[in-house]
């Protein structure tokens, strides 16, 4: 990749950004209508005329009825849909909005519908314009919000929801080369005011960026901190399956019933990712929060010195320490009212 942040992208470049997908029958592109997103299916495009039998793209706009001006910017992309040669759905989010959390709720209905429109195309992979940038904010949400080392990590090139696999061609690209290749190419793109609307909390961090920058925190830098942490956390997972076979291999023991003196002896980060394997692998309200998990392991860790047992629910399982063993089983249902069945 150049270092010029406001170089268009290559053709060249675009072969080597999708070459991991160059072999499957179908990808499923996320198309909003804005720069990043046109950007994607523009270059998509054009990387695939460059085979013989390329993968098929269906492009997929989710309108997610908070805007008047999105059903007309779906209209939008799917005109330049079909002057690309690109199969196009417009896909909407129905039913009542919830009065908080709104960009989280968009958020979960849009991956949801994304995935639909994937099995539906009979694609494995769904792409996403997600750039630099938006990997910096990301960090720094996450930051803000007292995540871990895989919650730093930000996102990943490819990572797997709801059974696809979502795939991040860009997340080494700035915007500014994205609109560039745009503005040469003469193909225009949505503008989203919601973007810069300063009562969401990734609108008032962007903003923060020029700040940062100028103190040596530009997106370049953020990106590369994610990356370094992502590497030292794939790194804590190759420990953590390691301690999972250690306790597999003391009579049997599985991450739902294990036993505690060999637990205790981990290291406290490989003791809580197993606690939360074992959480999220039983349990039926997940995944289970790391706040709570810590706090979880440390009364697990009193209950261990006092020699007293334990039982607390968390993520829909029980976790119970008696006799010198930690068990992780199925907690009872929920009723309507909140309270678990007996």
């Amino acid at each position: 990749m150049r270092d010029d942040d406001n170089s268009p992208i290559s053709a060249t470049e675009a072969k080597a950004l999708f070459a991991d997908w160059k072999g499957l029958p179908a990808l499923v592109l996320a198309v909003s209508g804005g720069p990043d997103s046109v950007a994607l299916m523009w270059l998509a495009a054009r990387w695939r005329r460059s085979f013989a039998r390329g993968p098929r793209l269906v492009a997929v706009t989710i309108d997610h009825g908070l805007r008047t001006e999105a059903a007309r910017e779906a209209r939008e992309v799917k005109r330049l849909a079909r002057a690309l040669d690109v199969e196009h759905r417009t896909l909407r989010w129905t039913g009542d909005k919830p009065r908080r959390g709104v960009p989280a709720a968009a958020r979960e209905a849009r991956y949801r519908l994304l995935a639909d429109a994937a099995r539906a195309a009979r694609a494995s992979h769904v792409l996403t314009a997600h750039t630099r940038d938006d990997q910096a904010e990301t960090l720094l949400m996450r930051l803000l919000r007292g995540s871990g080392i895989a919650g730093l990590s930000a996102m990943a090139r490819e990572s797997e929801r709801d059974g696809i696999r979502l795939a991040r061609p860009f997340l080494d690209v700035p915007k500014s080369r994205l609109i560039a290749t745009l503005n040469k190419a003469k193909i225009a793109f949505a503008d989203d005011p919601t973007n810069r609307d300063t009562a969401f909390a990734r609108p008032r961090l962007r903003a923060l960026l020029p700040l940062l920058a100028a103190e040596g925190g530009d997106a370049r830098g953020l990106a590369r901190l994610a990356s370094r942490l992502a590497r030292a956390n794939a790194a804590v997972e190759v420990l953590a399956d390691g301690a999972e076979r250690y306790l597999a291999l003391r009579d049997g023991a599985s991450l739902s019933g294990f036993d505690a003196r060999a637990f205790a002896s981990l290291p406290e980060e490989i003791r809580l990712r197993l606690l939360r394997r074992g959480l999220d692998q039983v349990g039926h309200e997940g995944p289970s929060e790391l706040g709570k998990v810590e706090a979880l392991l440390a009364a697990l860790d009193r209950a261990m010195v006092s020699r007293s047992g334990l039982k607390q629910t968390l993520a829909g399982a029980v976790v119970t320490l008696s006799r010198g063993r930690i068990r992780i089983t199925p907690a009872p249902p929920r009723r309507r009212d909140g309270k678990r069945m007996p």
